[in-house]
């Protein structure tokens, strides 16, 4: 079968097919093999590794991961597909294609399945629109994950990997670096894609922490705290997280736990580090 990774080739598959992009399915594919060798390289991708690709389109980062993976399993949404990567895959033996939606997938009975219960590297050129639900669900799962590689909006990937006092900083920021290390590897011009987005896209490496860098008698609870704090990123700590619906904070408790931490009232979400956040998470939580 021809590399898709070469537009032309791409683009005889698609009119083979007759096929139409589903725009609710954001679809984007990528034509352009530097940037597939680029992100093969970024997931270390070998013959020992069971990969799980999220969204494989036509097959193009399948055929790249299948030559170099021991067992690729690509899990995509769209039916119309299906008979175009039985076209695409049929020189590779250790692919198997499962048409489902990921967020409804049970992953960790996948992987048990697949892997043997052994860490798993995914890789995904990801639908933008739903990019943060899916690699919060692939982390919350608790899946065993080696790395997450995948290309993002290269906005989303700026806020991945940002740090408190910048603009991107946010609730996304913290969720990622919470349960892995970011690590921006390239950033990809829209003509690399067909059809062309609107935005410059970026391949971000999320490599799983063996342990979480801070600990916490309560994650559901911290991610709460955090994520009313840049609800409305304007206001203060106290005002934020006082006035979210569903903590049943008052302003006395917010501002007593900002005391103990040596805090003025007047602090702001968006300058709190991860270790500032989980310590005012266990304060607030008795």
């Amino acid at each position: 079968m021809a590399t898709l990774g070469i537009p032309s080739n791409t683009i005889a598959v698609l009119q083979k097919y007759n096929f139409n992009f589903q725009k609710k399915f954001g679809q984007n594919f990528l034509i352009e093999p530097r940037v597939l060798e680029r992100i093969m390289d970024a997931a270390q991708i070998s013959k020992q590794d069971c990969v799980v690709e999220v969204g494989p389109g036509i097959g193009t980062m399948t055929q790249y991961l299948a030559e170099r993976a021991g067992q690729v399993v690509a899990v995509e949404i769209d039916r119309a597909l299906l008979p175009i990567l039985e076209e695409t895959l049929a020189g590779y033996d250790n692919v198997e294609v499962i048409n489902a939606d990921i967020l409804k997938v049970d992953l960790n009975r996948l992987v048990q399945e697949k892997n043997g219960g052994r860490p798993v590297k995914v890789v995904a050129n990801l639908p933008y629109y739903i990019t943060t639900p899916i690699i919060m669900g692939l982390f919350e799962s608790r899946l065993p994950l080696e790395s997450i590689t995948i290309m993002v909006q290269k906005e989303v990937a700026d806020r991945m990997q940002v740090g408190p006092g910048t603009k991107d900083y946010g609730a996304l920021s913290l969720a990622v670096q919470f349960y892995a290390k970011p690590e921006i590897v390239a950033n990809v011009p829209p003509n690399c894609f067909i059809p062309r987005p609107n935005v410059g896209s970026a391949v971000i490496r999320l490599t799983r922490h063996s342990e979480p860098p801070v600990r916490v008698s309560d994650e559901k609870w911290m991610f709460s705290l955090i994520r009313a704090s840049f609800n409305q990123r304007r206001k203060t700590l106290v005002n934020g997280l006082s006035n979210a619906p569903g903590l049943g904070l008052s302003r006395e408790q917010v501002r007593e736990a900002l005391a103990q931490m040596g805090l003025s009232e007047t602090v702001r979400g968006e300058t709190f580090t991860l270790e500032q956040f989980a310590l005012l998470s266990e304060l607030l939580r008795g």
